[in-house]
């Protein structure tokens, strides 16, 4: 699982039969900071994935890629590579709280 902020989302009208009513979200990676670990640093990397619970932009999210995201789906045959599993609460490391939605 990969631990994720919303950063926007993508609509897509056109696109595979077995995605219509699919939500796209724009999200990228969230690092804990080795020199602070009590700051998210962002990764490189953005990731678009399919979201079915409702996430919004700015929220944290738990996202799986793979065959885990394909089992995620309505459908194991749906063409899916990343999917939103999860939309977190909080975030707690080294019992520092990192991320509390809606803070």
């Amino acid at each position: 699982m990969i631990l994720a902020r919303v950063e926007g989302y993508v609509v897509a009208t056109k696109k595979n039969a077995k995605m219509t009513g699919s939500k796209f979200l724009f999200v990228r990676p969230l690092l804990i900071d080795p020199a602070n670990p009590k700051v998210f640093k962002p990764g490189t990397n953005t990731v678009i994935a399919v979201d079915e619970l409702g996430a919004g932009e700015g929220e944290v999210v738990l996202i799986v890629q793979g065959s885990s995201a394909r089992l995620g789906a309505k459908d194991k045959d749906t063409p899916v590579d990343a999917m939103v599993i999860g939309i977190v609460d909080t975030v707690d490391v080294k019992k520092e709280i990192l991320y509390r939605a809606n803070a």
